[in-house]
């Protein structure tokens, strides 16, 4: 059974407060009570996901390249399709429309994406003329208490009544507050409470190498990972695994649970290093069809990226924040054992992202504090060669021929030269 990815967004946990007043105990309190407002499902999911004109961006996500294309993703909005046959002069196609969005993979012109939890499919072989293939529902995890619309507010009420709503059948697209008097034998029959105590607290968390075939490659902020005939999605503790030798009709195989949340994945031949909030995950795909836990890697809770170059794992770890609060960072870690990774060196930093490396060069999104370039000949004596300050990083991707970089709404690209890069052109996607 798929796993529900985001009941954290809506548990409300209720815990008891005092109340002296006897004529209260009597006649009830006043109490806010949400209800939610709901649309039809199969309706609001094929809303959900549509092929525009450009549009401008609202928040800036990760990037992702295929061919002479750039794909920028507007955090849940889906993503924005820039021609980058010139570098110089990259230009906006279209955008595509994919709310409840985190990721997209491509091989062989088939766009594999996720909405609401479902796995989408699309046909970009005439990038002027997307079409939609197929939608796998809740292949990605379960839509139990889980469909809500991505820019959906969560307002502040006591309870949450959910009455009879059908996670099967509605989505939610909005609250109704109301204040209700709810004597103490109602708050047991509704809310299985009495009325000692109550208050609300909501969960915060709303917040590579080469495949096989025609397949785009990713930056370290990756949730999709396709590896020869296989996708692989991670969600909050599981990866799901499908088999797309059919290209239009994935096979939806069983998912693998992990030790931990995790929220980003990279290869390196038949090895999956797997992101999370508090360590990397090592699995082996050899047996693509059912990755198999080789090891861990534990640290302090944090934002986890990771890409691997030969026998060093690079993890950025960015803490301080809603990941934890782990000094940011990042560990290079001996992988050259699998089953022992060993924590080689650790280099701090102000915020990290992404992450990338081409050859001698090292890549790291420094958040607010820019892009710093190393040279990682000597992994434990890592040596700053160039530091692009005054811009916001997130990830980047190192191509062949130049690296890709996005920013605050801005697609930075740079040429390599000899042991540095230097600014190729910029894009504004405002």
């Amino acid at each position: 059974m798929k796993k529900n990815l985001c009941s954290l967004l809506i548990a409300a946990i209720v815990t008891f407060s005092s109340c002296n007043d006897d004529k209260d105990d009597l006649q009830g309190n006043e109490y806010l009570v949400a209800t939610p407002v709901t649309t039809n499902l199969l309706e609001f999911k094929e809303e959900a996901v549509a092929v525009t004109e450009p549009v401008s961006m609202v928040e800036s996500g990760k990037i992702y390249a295929y061919q002479d294309y750039i794909f920028v993703n507007d955090v849940h909005r889906g993503f924005h399709v820039i021609d980058n046959s010139n570098p110089e002069n990259p230009e906006a196609i279209s955008f595509i429309k994919l709310e409840g969005n985190y990721d997209i993979s491509i091989k062989n012109d088939r766009l594999y994406a996720d909405s609401y939890g479902d796995l989408v499919i699309m046909n970009i072989s005439d990038i002027n003329n997307i079409t939609m293939v197929q939608r796998i529902e809740d292949a990605i995890y379960q839509q139990f208490w889980c469909t809500v619309g991505f820019d959906v507010d969560w307002p502040q009420a006591d309870f949450y009544d959910y009455g009879d709503f059908d996670a099967s059948k509605e989505a939610i697209v909005g609250w109704e507050v109301k204040s209700q008097r709810l004597s103490e034998e109602e708050l047991q029959d509704k809310y299985g409470v009495n009325d000692s105590n109550v208050d609300i607290a909501l969960n915060d968390s709303a917040a590579e190498s080469t495949s096989g075939g025609d397949t785009g490659q990713g930056g370290s902020l990756a949730r999709f990972k396709i590896v020869e005939d296989y996708l692989y999605a991670v969600e909050w503790s599981s990866i799901s695994v499908f088999d797309i030798s059919d290209l239009d009709n994935p096979k939806t195989l069983e998912d693998v649970y992990t030790n931990g949340a995790i929220e980003t994945i990279y290869n390196q031949g038949d090895i999956l290093f797997v992101g999370g909030t508090q360590g990397m995950y090592i699995y082996d795909i050899s047996s693509p069809e059912k990755p198999e836990f080789v090891s861990e890697f534990i640290h302090g809770t944090a934002c986890d990226p990771v890409v691997v170059d030969g026998d060093y794992a690079f993890v950025t770890l960015r803490g301080g924040n809603s990941c934890g609060g782990t000094e940011s960072g990042f560990y290079i870690v001996d992988v050259s054992d699998l089953i022992n990774p060993e924590l080689e060196k650790f280099y701090p930093l102000e915020g990290p992202y992404g992450i990338g490396f081409k050859d001698n060069l090292l890549f790291v999104c420094d958040g607010d504090d820019g892009l710093k370039v190393y040279d990682k000949t000597n992994v434990n004596d890592l040596k700053l060669v160039s530091h692009f300050k005054d811009i916001i990083t997130y990830d980047v991707i190192p191509l062949e021929d130049s690296l890709l970089m996005i920013g605050d709404k801005e697609l930075f690209q740079y040429k390599y030269l000899n042991n540095d890069i230097s600014l190729l052109s910029t894009f504004s996607l405002k």
